[in-house]
């Protein structure tokens, strides 16, 4: 490749550094004034208490958008949604090619036939690991790495001026429930050729050792199983095929049979059936023939790790399943990791299911689950097997970033970047550092639209949420006088004041006061009763209440 002495290597990320989750990683190269680009990833994170009603939050994606243009391609490392989960929604304004690995593409489809609304079929260029190809002037290696999904990948991109490692989501296991493993000799044979810079994991960088192998984690599951005196229940994340597959094995052996419970874990599964990931494995019973297999006999894999109120785990501690039950003396199993801000729906679970006289399994009892990134011992070998001049943290908090920063200087990186969302950092030629900024940020998905607060209505639902509403509709005669009492309406707000006189009575009262208090001549303003009506309820509601609703006045003549 030919090399232009105004070419520069810059990567710009517009989320998953500074957060967990919701990655989205721009790299771009060319001259300043005209970079061509690609994409790594298109994740989605989860909406908290403090967005009510949103299903998802996706990267605000204007900057790329405004470079259509120059958009080469997009590269998906892994099929989790805080990697691929905004692809459905962002792609149509993007309309790149998309290159992904077989399960990848299997998901995705199975996905958009899913989902509420038109989705657009997206043109898939399929990949795997051990693979090379080029998307505009980037040449992309696909190298193999372990993590809690099939067919994760790291990515070499290589160009003119340098080449970088862009690690996705990784760890180092030797012996994966579902290979291959990582590729150690790949890393070291490209570490010898020279590696600019190594965007990396950051997820663990704060915990100490390795982590354990899924195999491990397998026979963890088999003990629990094999000891359990009555029916277990095991929850984990839907997409970790390598966790399933463990827990179905433990189950044949232990003479029992296996029923799943949850879309999306039945979803992966059929996905994982079709690409051989399920092959040597009994058939998983139907719901309705839970009622004929004795207690002893079965195990049950559901959805609701995370606590989601509607997911399968959580109808069975509300006792809300048509078919399927668990009585006490059974076991759920925790197969899982609580993702931060997820603990109160959790924990809610966790004491529905102890009232019901059901045992709780969790990792700090016995080995059954481990993390799919790599700890500090895992990230000093790949910074020994890589040796890059740059290491950019990425996928973490600020603290997983500086952890992870001062985990290679010690290892003796040579320079450490400190990037965040919105940065461009350049990464060659000449010296590292951020050289511009360009916008970033969140867009939320709301049943099928997609938008910022104000265009998704989130701003007002949070002030609702917290004050609550009060319509009044208030009609004027030909005379401007009242034309009976308005019609008032008032949603989640209390029913009666201090003394114990009904709220709406009170505020009804406010609002007649208030258009009377107005001289005849200036009623004419209907402007100026609506105003006057809206600040006499909000009044009347925090003199009451302490308290200011949203108040809606409508004024008819």
């Amino acid at each position: 490749m030919a090399k232009n002495t105004s070419d520069e290597l810059v990567f710009a990320p517009l989320g998953g550094v500074g957060e967990i989750g919701m990655n989205l990683a721009l790299y771009g190269f060319g001259p300043r004034e005209r970079r061509e680009w690609i994409i790594v990833d298109c994740g989605v994170t989860f909406p908290g208490p403090d967005l009510p009603g949103v299903d998802l939050v996706l990267p605000d994606i204007r900057f790329i958008v405004s470079e259509k243009k120059n958009l080469r391609g997009m590269i998906i490392t892994h099929a989790h949604e805080d990697h691929y989960g905004a692809l459905l929604d962002l792609w149509p304004e993007l309309g790149c090619p998309v290159w992904m690995t077989p399960f990848t593409a299997g998901l995705l489809e199975a996905k958009r036939q899913s989902e509420p609304g038109s989705k657009p079929k997206i043109p898939v260029e399929i990949y795997r690991a051990g693979d090379r190809f080029e998307v505009g002037p980037f040449a992309i290696e696909a190298i193999a790495v372990t993590h809690s999904i099939p067919e994760p990948v790291s990515l070499a991109i290589a160009t003119p001026v340098g080449k970088i490692i862009h690690t996705g989501d990784w760890k180092i296991d030797p012996a994966p429930e579902i290979g291959p493993m990582t590729d150690e000799a790949r890393f070291r044979a490209l570490g010898a050729e020279g590696i600019t810079a190594l965007i990396c994991d950051s997820t663990n960088a704060m915990r100490d050792g390795e982590s354990p192998s899924e195999q491990a984690v397998g026979q963890g599951l088999r003990q629990v199983i094999e000891a359990a005196p009555g029916r277990v229940a095991v929850t984990t994340f839907s997409s970790n095929v390598g966790r399933i597959r463990s827990i179905a094995e433990a189950a044949r052996d232990a003479g029992r049979q296996c029923l799943v419970l949850g879309r999306s874990l039945k979803r992966v599964i059929d996905v994982a059936t079709e690409l051989g990931y399920m092959d040597g494995l009994p058939e998983f019973i139907a719901e309705e023939d839970f009622g004929f297999i004795p207690r002893e006999n079965l195990v049950v894999i559901c959805t609701g790790s995370q606590g989601e109120p509607r997911a399968a785990l959580a109808k069975l501690a509300r006792d809300e399943m048509k078919s399927v039950a668990l009585t006490a003396g059974d076991i759920v199993v925790f197969s899982s990791r609580t993702i931060p801000g997820n603990e109160k729906g959790i924990l809610e679970i966790k004491n529905q299911l102890i009232e019901q006289g059901i045992r709780i399994v969790e990792d700090n009892e016995a080995l059954v689950h481990v993390s799919g990134h790599p700890r500090r011992a895992e990230l000093r070998r790949m910074y020994e097997w890589v040796r890059p001049q740059i290491l950019v943290p990425v996928h973490g908090e600020a603290a997983h970033l500086v952890a992870q920063g001062a985990l290679g200087a010690a290892a003796g990186i040579p320079h450490i970047g400190r990037v965040r969302n919105g940065d461009v950092f350049r990464i060659a030629p000449g010296e590292p550092e951020v050289v511009d900024q360009v916008p970033f940020g969140r867009v939320f998905k709301d049943g099928m639209i997609i938008g910022n607060e104000e265009e998704v209505g989130v701003k007002d639902r949070r002030k609702l949420s917290y004050v609550g509403h009060v319509a009044v509709n208030v009609v004027m005669d030909e005379k401007y006088d009242l034309a009976g009492d308005p019609d008032l309406i008032a949603i989640g707000l209390p029913k009666n004041d201090r003394a114990g006189e009904n709220f709406e009575d009170l505020l009804l009262d406010a609002a007649i006061g208030a258009v009377e208090s107005i001289p005849r001549v200036r009623r004419k303003d209907l402007d100026l009763v609506l105003e006057a009506v809206r600040r006499a309820v909000r009044n009347s509601a925090n003199q009451a209440w302490g308290k200011k609703p949203i108040v809606t006045v409508f004024v008819t003549r």
